[in-house]
């Protein structure tokens, strides 16, 4: 019996990983409203480099990224770079508690019913996807530690560095 289920615990995991979003893949929809009730559709922000960032006021890493994430979208907004903050909380209360303490002026989405988070099928908090002026995933950060906010600017610059291969 130990042996079916180690069998079915690692056909399930690999199915899983199979599942998940990678570079390559075509983003999916968010199309939910953000914070100001306006909706946020990926198809409107081709052209742009977006980051989707999936986050919880309970995860511990999330609070030292947000500020990274806040400072990397005040110095290149202006360039194209948007960031969509996807926060998972099950309460709105929790979430504005934490946006309160470390205030952010980037998109917030609230998917309380994991609906988007669903989609994405982050696998660890937070995780960033970016998605290139083509539309399509480029790359996919897990976590968040101390020496990432460099690599995570190094990733913005050269993807807003780069032209949308449509034009």
């Amino acid at each position: 019996m130990k042996m079916l289920l180690s069998a079915l615990a690692a056909t399930l995991l690999i199915a899983s990983s199979a599942l998940a979003l990678r570079p390559g893949d075509a983003p999916p929809a968010i199309d939910m409203p953000d914070q100001t009730g306006e909706k946020v559709e990926l198809a409107a922000l081709k052209g742009k480099v977006v980051l989707v960032d999936f986050w919880a006021s309970w995860c511990g890493p999330c609070k030292h990224e947000m500020p990274v994430l806040e400072a990397l979208h005040k110095k290149y907004a202006a360039q194209g770079l948007v960031i969509v903050g996807v926060n998972i909380d099950s309460s709105p209360k929790k979430m504005n508690k934490f946006l309160k303490g470390t205030p952010v002026s980037f998109r917030i989405v609230h998917d309380r019913k994991l609906v988007v988070a669903n989609r994405y099928e982050p696998e660890t908090m937070p995780t960033s996807y970016f998605i290139g002026r083509d539309g399509m995933v480029r790359y996919v950060h897990e976590g968040f530690e101390k020496g990432d906010a460099a690599a995570l600017e190094e990733r913005v610059k050269a993807m807003l560095a780069e032209t949308d291969a449509t034009d």
